[in-house]
């Protein structure tokens, strides 16, 4: 999270040359996309933890989901 914060503020000055732009800009939207995965993993494990059966809080293996 810190390095994409970092791309957007150096993108953002615009002082850049277009090429290392474009470079910056494509490693921004891998960092998104790991984050994104990552926060979803995330969620899912919320859910398998606090849904059980029969109002118990039931622990189950998570088997994440693929896209």
């Amino acid at each position: 999270m810190a390095e994409l914060e970092a791309i957007v503020e150096r993108l953002e000055q615009g002082e850049l040359p277009l090429e290392e732009s474009l470079r910056q800009f494509e490693r921004g939207v891998e960092l998104t996309r790991s984050c994104q995965a990552a926060l979803k993993m995330a969620e899912q494990k919320v859910q398998v933890l606090t849904t059980g059966t029969g109002g118990d809080r039931a622990l189950e293996d998570f088997e994440p989901e693929d896209d």
